[in-house]
């Protein structure tokens, strides 16, 4: 029985796959996430007062910074020169009631015409910019966390497009 797994070679072991034979075409991918944090912190981050600064600004570069730099903490993630890469956030205002949380919904899209898909590097720049919002606001708020953190779609390459059943997922922003 041959193993599944493209990223182990023939001993077992770790590699990279080789994507050279691949066709190169356009590939999106759509990754979400949630961060759930205190009232007092959302109202602080919608009137700008958090002392760090503009919290999603920053969170937004660094979602795009972390899509770009995912070979580099991913180790078998391919460098890929992305055409596209944009953060966007959808505020929840209103506390959840079985928490008394807001919530903060990240979406990422990621392109890039390619030989390899972009599912990591939409999830890399979910996770860094839920990452920056904690950052910025822990010395407030160290009960903040993250939730559905997930890809929601793909589409391009061999593999053709992948879309996530809308039971039990948290809609894009866009």
């Amino acid at each position: 029985m041959t193993n599944p797994l493209t990223h182990f070679n023939e001993e077992g072991r770790a590699r990279m796959v080789d994507v050279g034979d691949k066709n190169i075409t356009e590939r999106v991918a759509v990754a979400i996430g949630e961060v759930h944090l205190r009232p007092e912190t959302m109202r602080l981050i919608k009137e700008g007062e958090i002392k760090k600064g503009d919290v999603l600004a920053v969170a937004q570069i660094a979602g795009i910074m972390g899509a770009k730099k995912t070979p580099d903490v991913i180790p078998m993630c391919h460098p890929l020169l992305l055409t596209n890469v944009d953060i966007a956030f959808k505020e929840e205002l209103e506390p959840a009631k079985e928490t008394g949380l807001c919530c903060i919904k990240i979406t990422a899209t990621v392109k890039v015409t390619g030989q390899t898909g972009v599912e990591m590097e939409a999830l890399t720049a979910v996770s860094i910019a839920a990452l920056t919002i904690y950052d910025m606001c822990k010395a407030i708020d160290r009960e903040m966390y993250f939730t559905n953190i997930g890809l929601l779609q793909k589409s391009g390459g061999k593999s053709g497009t992948f879309s996530k059943d809308k039971v039990g997922t948290t809609p894009s922003v866009k």
